[in-house]
């Protein structure tokens, strides 16, 4: 790991010296599953679930924060199996899905979810039109239920597509009142009531958690990066880690720690654990 100032490894330090009590949040796609051209195979990476158990044993708590469907999420990484296991090492794990949007808890064993936003059903009959106007009527959409996804990644330009999409996916997602979400070749839709950093924020409330950690590697991250700098300023210790890509290199400038990817995250989880 490389910590991106002398002032990041001081706050490496204050989170270390009261870890019991912390919550550490993490993005899926990036952070804890490398990123894969079909959205449906990602998993975690090998070494996510036993680096999380033995994290376990050093905080209070551990969530998913992710932009996914909180059903998905926990079938892709095993999540209520991992759950279990970390419950017995005295932690809990909590899945936000959708932002924010759905909540799940090894201990409660069931997904609170909202409707969908208002528009969303119209804006998806609308979509494949505006594809085809921007010439990328091949672009995968995936249906969240609360959100969709348009991927550009398996196109045979993926970072022209996504370019040419941008501004016709926003200005059909604005008729609805809605919101999108630029990330690495995909475009989210979205309500724009709930982001990461309200997840982090209350997920830090409801713990009365004595510092915070959060990992993540695209845009969809920022407000969760964020929501750990403004907590941080208040008081609270906290730690931004940048799972880093080159395909997002802004994301650097605002993190304490760059790790290389899942792997990295892995890596710095256990160091986090040992060091207790």
């Amino acid at each position: 790991m490389e910590f991106t100032s002398d002032d990041a490894r001081a706050h490496y330090d204050a989170v270390r010296d009261v870890l019991h009590g912390a919550v550490v949040g993490l993005d899926f796609d990036g952070t804890l599953s490398p990123v894969v051209d079909d959205p449906e195979a990602a998993r975690l990476h090998p070494g996510a679930p036993g680096a999380l158990l033995e994290l376990a044993e050093a905080v209070r708590a551990v969530a998913v924060i992710t932009g996914r469907p909180a059903r998905q999420a926990i079938a892709m990484g095993d999540l209520d199996a991992l759950g279990n296991a970390m419950l017995d090492r005295g932690a809990e794990l909590f899945v936000f899905g959708q932002y924010g949007n759905e909540r799940w808890s090894a201990t409660e064993q069931r997904i609170r979810s909202p409707r969908p936003p208002a528009g969303l059903a119209t804006f998806e009959r609308e979509l494949p039109r505006v594809l085809r106007g921007a010439g990328a009527a091949d672009a995968y959409i995936e249906e969240k239920g609360l959100a969709v996804a348009v991927h550009t990644r398996r196109m045979e330009d993926p970072a022209g597509a996504f370019d040419r999409l941008v501004k016709p996916v926003a200005a059909l997602a604005e008729r609805h009142h809605l919101t999108i979400e630029p990330g690495r070749n995909v475009i989210e839709i979205r309500s724009g009531d709930m982001h990461k950093g309200q997840a982090v924020r209350t997920f830090v409330a409801e713990q009365e958690a004595t510092a915070v950690v959060f990992g993540g590697d695209d845009l969809g991250d920022v407000e969760a990066f964020e929501a750990v700098r403004s907590l941080r300023a208040g008081g609270l210790p906290g730690l931004v880690v940048c799972s880093a890509s080159h395909e997002q290199p802004d994301l650097v400038g605002l993190a304490d720690v760059v790790v290389d990817g899942p792997a990295g995250v892995v890596d710095l989880l256990g160091t986090l654990a040992r060091r207790r």
